[in-house]
């Protein structure tokens, strides 16, 4: 996804749903859609269609990809003897951005992704800077031993956005985090019906 220059509180009060990986602000005081009729959009009910968009774009800008980057991982998903949907939400939790956001090492996963596109982070000990990596069983992400003391990185692991799921190992010393097993369905950290998802790629690609 290109750089994200909207308001991020406003997507996801549009949304109805805070989503940690984009925001770590909090719509509970303005929880209705953005706009003069926001709380009357609110009170409405919203069409199938409009059911499936907006599940679809919770995905979108909780992950940060784009929708040609969500319609190739809908793919790779349907080749998969497992569910659709949860094969999707494992693919996009594996991404090595959000990985490095769900460690404790970056507040937001746009913050995580120029840690490892400005190659801060290191996979088994190599630099990598692709954010759409997927992360498999044994490895291991750390932060580059020159960039520990980023204010960024500081900041965040004193105050973590979210508690590190039970999928990601951590190990204080080194500041590293080694993915213990695949995630889950439920280890997304924000509720999304992912079945309304693939419905709505059904008959898109």
């Amino acid at each position: 996804m290109s750089r994200f220059t909207k308001a991020r509180l406003k997507v996801m009060r549009a949304l109805g749903t805070e989503l940690p990986g984009l925001s770590r602000k909090s719509i509970e005081n303005r929880p209705n859609p953005p706009g003069q009729h926001g709380a009357k959009a609110a009170r409405q009910r919203k069409s199938d269609f409009g059911i499936k968009l907006q599940e679809k774009q919770k995905l979108r800008f909780n992950y940060g990809v784009s929708e040609k980057q969500l319609r190739r991982l809908m793919l790779d998903a349907r080749k998969g003897n497992t569910p659709t949907g949860e094969t999707l939400l494992q693919l996009l939790e594996r991404r090595l951005d959000n990985v490095v956001f769900r460690a404790g090492l970056a507040p937001t996963i746009q913050a995580a992704r120029q840690l490892v596109s400005h190659r801060h982070i290191r996979v088994n000990g190599r630099i990598v800077n692709i954010p759409s990596l997927r992360v498999r069983v044994g490895d291991v992400v750390a932060i580059k031993s020159e960039s520990m003391n980023l204010p960024l990185v500081l900041e965040t692991l004193k105050e973590l956005p979210l508690t590190r799921p039970e999928w990601l190992s951590w190990d204080e010393t080194v500041k590293a985090a080694q993915v213990s097993h695949l995630p889950a369905a439920e280890d997304v950290p924000f509720p999304v019906d992912v079945q309304q998802v693939v419905e709505y790629y059904a008959n898109r690609i």
